[in-house]
C-alpha cells in the first residue's frame, strides 16, 4: 500500500471540500472585495487561532434538489451558507481552557446570507454543543432572514415554527458571552438572532431591521430600499448596536478585545502618570470637563473599550483593565445634561449592571451627577420605572462595586450610581473636589431659602444673599465634611484611585465557581 495515495473515496471527499473554499469561488468573491468587504471565511480566519479549529457541517448545500442540479447546489450553496467552528481565539494571550469559542456565520455570498433548512438544523447542532459544552459564541450574522425555495421539505413542512435556532441562541444568554457582528444588510431571522446578543458589532455601513424590504412590502406598507432600513445613524443613537466600527477589520479586532474581557487577567500591563489625575476636573466647579480623559488615565494604557457611546449619552459604560485585571466601569457624562441621568441612560446603567454581574466582572463607578434628570419632559419618558431599574439591578448583583465621587454626588441619581446606597458600595471615596448635598445645592438654595429671598427687594442684594447661602451649603456639603461624619468612606488623592481599586478587588472573595448560569439571562435590552 501507498501511504501517498489518494483513494477515490477520499479524492470525493476532498474535491467536495474543496468546493466550499474560497479559492473555488473567485467570482463571488471578487464581487465581496469590491462592496468593500472581506468573505466570512477571511473574517473567520482572522478571527480565530490558525491551526486550532475544525468546521461543523462543511459538506451541507440548500435544500434545493428537487430544483436544482447536485452540481449546481455544490458550486453556489456551499455549508448551505452557514459556516460554524469550533476552535481558540485569543490563544496568544490566555492559556487554551480559556479560548474555546463557537464561532457562527452567515455567508452573504451563498443566497444573499439567508437561513436555510439544514443551515437552521447545523446551527441547532452547534448551538446545542455551545450550551453543554458553555463555549463563548460570536455569530456573523449579515444577511436577509428565511429562504423561500427550500422545496425539498415542502411534503414535510408548513411553515417551519417549530425550529429550535432562536430559542438555543437565547439559553446562551448569561451562560457565555455571546457577540454578534454585523456588516451590511442583517434583516428577519438574521436580526432576530443578533438582537439577543450581549454585544453588537456593526459596520459604519450596516442596516438592522426585523424586516426587510420584500416584507415590508408584502406587509402593504410600500416599498423601500434596504439603505432606508435601520442604518447606523438610527441604530447606534437608539442603543440597538454597542460598537460602531469601521470596517470587518475593525469588527474582528474589536470582538476579539470583547471578548478577552471575559478570558482572564493579563500579566503584562502599562498605565499613564497618575498624577495627571489631580488636574482633570476643573477647580471651578461650574466648568465642565471630559470624564474620557479621566478614564484613559485611570485604566490600563490601551484597555478601554467603551459600550453604546451614542446612546444614553448622560452615561459612559466601558470594558477596562487595571493592573491586567478586567473590570466594568460606569460614569457621569457632565457634557450631557450636566450628567443627569435620563430615561436612556438608566437603561444603560441597568442592563450593563446585568452584563458585568452575569460573568463576574467588577464595577467601578465614576460619580459626577445632579440627580436623575427632572420636569414634564422627562416622565414622558417613563422615568419613574426605567430609573428605578437601577436600583433593583444594582441591589440584586453580587459583584463588587467600587465608587469614586469625581465632584457631585447629589441625591437618588448618585445613590443609584453607587449601587443604590453610597454604603452598597464595597467603598465610595471622594476625591477633594467632591461635593455632595440631598440635590442640587443651588436648587436646594432656592427652595429652602425662597421666602428669605423674596423678601429682598434689591435685585443685587438678593443675588449677594442667594450665593453667600450657595457657599455656605457648599462648604457643609464638601468631601471633608461628608467623610467627617462616614457618609463616605475618605476623601483621596486622585493619584491613590488605582491603589484604592485594587485593594478592594484583592479584599474580596473569590468568584464561587459554578457551573450553571449566575442570573437566568442578560436583557436583550
Amino acid at each position: 500500500m501507498d501511504a501517498n495515495e489518494t483513494r477515490p473515496d477520499l479524492a470525493e471527499a476532498l474535491d467536495r471540500h474543496n468546493a466550499t473554499l474560497d479559492e473555488a469561488r473567485p467570482e463571488a468573491v471578487t464581487r465581496r472585495h469590491k462592496s468593500g468587504r472581506r468573505t466570512l471565511r477571511e473574517n473567520i480566519a482572522d478571527l480565530m487561532d490558525p491551526e486550532r479549529s475544525i468546521e461543523y457541517g462543511a459538506l451541507t448545500m440548500a435544500a434545493q434538489r428537487r430544483r436544482k442540479s447536485m452540481e449546481e447546489l455544490i458550486k453556489k450553496t456551499p455549508a448551505d451558507g452557514l459556516v460554524a467552528k469550533l476552535g481558540a481565539i485569543n490563544g496568544h494571550l490566555f492559556d487554551q481552557s480559556k479560548t474555546r469559542c463557537l464561532v457562527l456565520g452567515y455567508d452573504y455570498t451563498v443566497l444573499a446570507g439567508t437561513q436555510g433548512w439544514f443551515n437552521h438544523k447545523k446551527k441547532d447542532r452547534m448551538l446545542e454543543l455551545a450550551y453543554k459544552q458553555k463555549l463563548p459564541t460570536i455569530l456573523f450574522a449579515e444577511g436577509g432572514g428565511g429562504r423561500p425555495g427550500e422545496v425539498d421539505m415542502a411534503e414535510v413542512m408548513v411553515a417551519g415554527l417549530e425550529i429550535m435556532s432562536f430559542s438555543n441562541y437565547a439559553k446562551l444568554s448569561g451562560l457565555v458571552p455571546v457577540i454578534g457582528i454585523v456588516s451590511g444588510y442583517c434583516f428577519a431571522g438574521n436580526a432576530a438572532l443578533l438582537g439577543q446578543s450581549d454585544v453588537i458589532i456593526a459596520t459604519k455601513d450596516s442596516y438592522i431591521g426585523m424586516s426587510g424590504p420584500a416584507m415590508i412590502e408584502g406587509a402593504g406598507l410600500g416599498e423601500f430600499k434596504p439603505e432606508e432600513i435601520g442604518p447606523i445613524s438610527v441604530q447606534s443613537t437608539n442603543g440597538v448596536v454597542d460598537i460602531v466600527v469601521e470596517d470587518d477589520v475593525e469588527a474582528v479586532r474589536t470582538a476579539k478585545q470583547y471578548l478577552s474581557y471575559f478570558q482572564g487577567n493579563l500579566p503584562d500591563w502599562e498605565c499613564s502618570d497618575q498624577h495627571q489625575l489631580r488636574q482633570l476636573v476643573p477647580e471651578n466647579r461650574r466648568r465642565a470637563y471630559d470624564v474620557r480623559k479621566i478614564i484613559d488615565v485611570l485604566a490600563d494604557k490601551h484597555s478601554v473599550l467603551e459600550l453604546r457611546r451614542e446612546f444614553g449619552e448622560g452615561v459612559i459604560t466601558a470594558l477596562i483593565r487595571i493592573e491586567g485585571r478586567p473590570f466594568g466601569l460606569m460614569a457621569n457624562n457632565v457634557f450631557h445634561l450636566g450628567g443627569a441621568v435620563d430615561a436612556d441612560g438608566a437603561d444603560k446603567i441597568s442592563r450593563f449592571i446585568q452584563l458585568c454581574d452575569a460573568f463576574d466582572l467588577p464595577m467601578i463607578v465614576l460619580i459626577d451627577t445632579p440627580g436623575f434628570m427632572v420636569g414634564p419632559e422627562a416622565e414622558k419618558t417613563a422615568q419613574v420605572r426605567h430609573f428605578c431599574r437601577i436600583f433593583t439591578n444594582a441591589v440584586n448583583a453580587t459583584i463588587p462595586i467600587f465608587s469614586v465621587v469625581l465632584r457631585k454626588g447629589y441625591g437618588l441619581g448618585a445613590m443609584a450610581m453607587a449601587g443604590g446606597s453610597f454604603h452598597t458600595s464595597n467603598f465610595i471615596v471622594s476625591w477633594p473636589s467632591g461635593e455632595f448635598g440631598g440635590m442640587g445645592l443651588e436648587g436646594a438654595v432656592r427652595l429652602g431659602f425662597k421666602k428669605e429671598l423674596d423678601a429682598i427687594e434689591d435685585p443685587a442684594k438678593r443675588q449677594e444673599t442667594y450665593e453667600q447661602l450657595v457657599a455656605m451649603h457648599y462648604e457643609h456639603g464638601k468631601a471633608i465634611n461628608m467623610a467627617s461624619v462616614l457618609e463616605i468612606d475618605d476623601v483621596i488623592d486622585p493619584v491613590e484611585t488605582r491603589h484604592w481599586i485594587m485593594c478592594g478587588l484583592h479584599s474580596q472573595p473569590e468568584p464561587e465557581s459554578r457551573q450553571g448560569k449566575k442570573r437566568p439571562n442578560i436583557d436583550c435590552w
